[in-house]
This record gives structure tokens, C-alpha cells and sequence, in this order.
């Protein structure tokens, strides 16, 4: 299962970076994979994680989640 996340502030790779770490640290996160130029993470779950807890990781990140596709 995947999730695509529409992510606000991101800049540098180092934004990316941070981005990735947050929701790879995520219980029931296989991966993420962050994307500066589309401003999207997709999110490759192993099981079901409720969408407010990734929105979270990102948030405590200190970016601005937009919207879960």
C-alpha cells in the first residue's frame, strides 16, 4: 500500500533528507521516498498506518503537510 503526501517548505536535499527520515521512522513504514521538485513523499506501507500519524512525522519535521492522495 501507498500513500502520497503533498509536502509544503521543502528547499535543499537536506529538506528531503529530513523529510524521509521522519516518516521512515514511522511504525508500519517500509519506505518513503521524497521528491523536492514535485513536493511529494510517497509512502510505502507495510500495513495500514492512519494518515494523521504520518501527517504528524511530517509536521514535527517542521514542514506543512497539504494533503494525503
Amino acid at each position: 500500500m501507498k500513500k502520497t503526501i503533498l509536502v509544503d517548505g521543502m528547499m535543499c536535499r537536506h529538506c528531503v533528507k529530513h523529510v524521509k527520515d521522519a516518516l521512515e521512522k514511522v511504525d508500519g513504514v517500509k519506505s518513503a521516498e521524497v521528491s523536492l521538485e514535485n513536493k511529494t513523499a510517497v509512502v510505502e506501507l507495510e500495513r495500514e498506518v492512519d494518515s494523521d500519524v504520518l501527517l504528524a512525522a511530517v509536521t514535527d519535521a517542521g514542514y506543512e503537510p497539504k494533503a494525503i492522495l
